[in-house]
This record gives structure tokens, sequence and C-alpha cells, in this order.
């Protein structure tokens, strides 16, 4: 039993999914002993991994790494930025004036 059961952490999950910090190591490239100290000092997962980890273990990119890959609204829009005002005319406004 290793350190990711004890953790919900996206990283954890990632290990989890893939069944063990060898595994996960071997799926992306990694010693195990690496897994093992990024999930012991909750260190992120590098962001050139992020897209592979996903694809490969189904935890989502923006669980991951929302500080590189926000969570989105349904406009697609990082969330908290839906009603962001903006001074600026749009560009159909400009040819108006």
């Amino acid at each position: 039993m290793g350190i990711e059961t004890h953790s919900d952490a996206p990283l954890a999950r990632a290990v989890r999914a893939a069944g063990s910090q060898s595994a996960f190591g071997r799926l992306i490239g990694r010693r195990q002993s690496t897994i093992f100290m990024w999930l012991s000092n909750d260190t992120p997962l590098p962001a050139e991994l992020v897209l592979r980890v996903e694809r490969e273990t189904g935890i989502s990119k923006h669980d991951l790494r929302p500080d590189i890959y926000p969570p989105t609204s349904a406009t697609g829009m990082p969330i908290g930025h839906e009603n962001v005002a903006c001074d600026r005319p749009s560009v159909s406004q400009q040819a108006q004036a």
C-alpha cells in the first residue's frame, strides 16, 4: 500500500488509476522514487506530462494542474471570468463610431 492510497489529490488518483507508483512511473518515463517524492512533497505534476497523464489515466488536466488549465464554465471561459467587464469598445462598436 503506497502513500497515494491515503490521499485524494489528483496526482494520487492518477497513480491509483495506473495501478502503482512503479506503473505510473513507467507510464510517464520517471522512476518510482520520483513519483514517491512528488506525492510526499505535494509537488505538482510537471506541465509537460499533464496531457499524457490525462489521456492515460482519465484524470482531468483541470484537476491535475488548475494553475495551467483552469476549470471552465459552460461558455468555455475559465470559471470566474465569464462576467468580467471590459471598458474597451468592441470591434462592432468601434466601427459604428
